[in-house]
């Protein structure tokens, strides 16, 4: 099963009618060709209250493929920063508590970038990444055309104890070092992308 966030709503790609069918609430549409799934696309970004898009088809990399093919892509990275007392590093960016990301610059592995943009939206140096974590996707409209970009995410160290520094022109107004029994406070004002990355790492 393949996820893919439009703004606070969720589409998945998946080949099981029968579970999700059983299980969930949503729309569920069967996957025939690439251009009903252009106007299925354009019209559940009109809905307002349903949550859940279901596409289904039997090959699910098949209709990954041709659900790429409907977006403009865009690749970024980010990271999942820890401290030498335990504690994980999130920032406040437009009112809402997010982890540090951006997109991958021509030339850039996904490595290079995650910490590039840990250090220039935090001031951290010396960030060791320890394990690759998921790849979340989201979609959005840029000028008139639909996004959709993978964000690749890492755990990351951090050895030392300068005082992290917002990156005020990128909107960031806050960093905190937070421990994880502590983290569940402000995860009711962030993304479902960043839940999705702070549960994969059993943080929640």
């Amino acid at each position: 099963m393949y996820k893919v966030f439009f703004n606070e709503r969720i589409v998945l790609l998946t080949d099981d009618f029968i579970r999700n069918f059983q299980l969930r609430h949503g729309l569920f549409y069967k996957y025939r060709n690439v251009e009903d799934l252009k106007e299925l696309i354009a019209f559940y970004w009109k809905l307002k209250r349903i949550d859940t898009l279901f596409i289904f088809h039997h090959d699910i990399e098949e209709l990954r493929e041709r659900f790429k093919s409907c977006f403009e892509q865009v690749y970024a990275a980010g990271g999942l920063v820890c401290n030498n007392e335990g504690k994980y590093l999130i920032m406040r960016r437009r009112d809402r508590w997010d982890l540090p990301k951006g997109k991958v610059n021509l030339g850039e592995t996904f490595e290079q970038t995650a910490v590039r943009e840990v250090m220039e939206e935090c001031g951290l140096q010396e960030l060791e990444i320890i394990n690759p974590l998921l790849s979340t996707y989201h979609s959005y409209f840029l000028d008139d055309q639909t996004i959709l970009k993978r964000t690749s995410w890492y755990e990351m160290y951090y050895p030392g104890h300068a005082e992290p520094v917002p990156q005020l022109d990128e909107d960031i107004t806050e960093i905190r070092w937070v421990s994880k029994d502590d983290l569940s406070r402000f995860t009711g004002n962030t993304y479902l992308a960043i839940l999705d990355v702070l549960k994969y790492k059993n943080l929640l």
